[in-house]
């Protein structure tokens, strides 16, 4: 999967772990992500977040996908510094799941904290296991 996400790496995310149920993504903040108050925008936070939520929920090797997903910012990024993400499941049940991402700063404070609702579709993801599917 990470090697079809053009979106993650042209944003400069690194996976750092990921495994069922659980994901860690980092990404330096650009200047080009900063926003009009010199903080990053709240787009590449949630993009970050959603990038390790869903390489969570994914890595059961079963196509999964956002269904509903809210973040709620507590401090702001700045330009420079490196940004990670923390992705743990709280549930997975029958199609869907429920996954908390947790974004903290260098210093471990909390930058922003998502929860993601994922429902699983048809097909899988894990290469040479015949589920790429790319429609």
């Amino acid at each position: 999967m990470w090697a079809e996400d053009r979106a993650s790496q042209g944003l400069g995310m690194i996976l750092d772990q990921a495994g069922p149920g659980e994901a860690v993504l980092s990404m330096r903040v650009r200047d080009d992500m900063v926003n009009g108050h010199g903080s990053c925008h709240g787009g590449f936070i949630f993009a970050l977040a959603d990038s390790a939520f869903a390489f969570a929920c994914n890595a059961y090797d079963q196509r999964a996908v956002a269904q509903h997903c809210a973040v709620t910012f507590l401090r702001p990024g700045k330009c420079g510094e490196v940004l990670t993400a923390r992705a743990v499941e709280r549930v997975r049940e029958g199609r869907s799941g429920i996954y908390d991402v947790t974004v903290t700063d260098a210093e471990g404070h909390v930058v922003a904290e998502f929860r993601g609702h994922s429902r699983t579709v048809p097909g899988s993801v894990l290469a040479g296991e015949g589920g790429a599917d790319h429609r």
